[in-house]
């Protein structure tokens, strides 16, 4: 009778083995259905990629793993760097050639002729003496020597100097709608402006060092601002500094002026020199410009 006993008992647990089998079967189809429901929607939003990687078992059978690839990956496949917007580069410059002003233009290899600029700075009253296209690992240079229409000579006055330079960035602008996020006046003027603004206290470099014993060399740098030559040359005069000559970059939200500046035909003193730099330092880190100036 024990015996018969513990048949029954064991046929009941058998029997419910079987049961749990079924149920966890069961169970395991749904949860299986609904995990390739939900990752098929999120697949067709992601997209990953799959690699395989084959795994060496003791049996000396081979499977393979599928794995999806990280999130970083994915991001690594971003458009590579020739695509990557290249910064806009404006060049004044007054030293080069003593009977014209020298401008370069560079934007990576995407600038044509630039028919249309020199037709813009015609109507300044200028004339293109002098055109030449160079290549290198920076891209392509685009260089003109410019003359006042009136007189031949190169171009002095900020005011003018100021205005070829926002022409030509003018025309950036509108055939190259993609550089206005690179430049200070896409702010206003771009297509789409600057994702972030450059930190005034941050970019203003200002140096002063001899330059022989007639003349010194002032270095500025700080964040580009249209009508910013003019200014410059303004607040040096305004403190009876004669400048001689110079270049101006405009790189992108940057730009770097360098003057060759003289007090009474002499080098100017260290005492001066200090004056000149904290009066362009004030200067630069006032509150920026209003808008409704540009």
């Amino acid at each position: 009778m024990a015996v018969a006993m513990a048949s029954a008992s064991f046929a009941l647990q058998l029997k419910a083995v079987e049961m749990n089998s079924k149920a966890f079967e069961n169970s395991t189809s749904r949860s299986l259905a609904a995990s390739s429901a939900g990752f098929g929607s999120f697949k067709s939003a992601i997209r990953p990629s799959w690699s395989f990687c084959p795994i060496r078992l003791p049996s000396s059978r081979t499977t393979l793993v599928i794995r999806a690839s990280s999130a970083a990956a994915l991001e690594d496949e971003s458009p590579s760097e020739a695509d990557a917007v290249p910064t806009p580069k404006v060049i004044i410059d007054q030293d080069s050639d003593p009977n014209a002003t020298v401008v370069e233009i560079t934007f990576g290899d995407r600038l044509g002729a630039l028919i249309d600029t020199m037709n813009a700075l015609k109507n300044l009253g200028l004339n293109v003496v002098k055109a030449n296209v160079f290549l290198d690992s920076s891209g392509k240079h685009n260089t003109f020597s410019i003359t006042k229409a009136d007189t031949g000579r190169k171009v002095e006055e900020p005011e003018l100097l100021e205005a070829i330079r926002l022409t030509i960035i003018n025309n950036l602008l509108q055939y190259h709608p993609e550089s206005s996020a690179q430049l200070a006046m896409g702010v206003a003027f771009g297509a789409v402006p600057p994702p972030v603004q450059v930190d005034i206290d941050i970019a203003t470099h200002i140096s002063v060092s001899d330059d022989g014993p007639d003349r010194s060399l002032l270095y500025v740098e700080t964040a580009d601002r249209p009508g910013l030559l003019v200014d410059l040359v303004k607040i040096i005069t305004d403190i009876n500094i004669f400048v001689e000559s110079g270049e101006f970059d405009t790189e992108g939200l940057l730009a770097k002026a360098k003057f060759h500046v003289s007090y009474r035909g002499k080098a100017i003193i260290k005492p001066l020199q200090q004056v000149l730099a904290n009066s362009l330092r004030y200067f630069l880190r006032r509150p920026s410009t209003e808008e409704a100036s540009f």
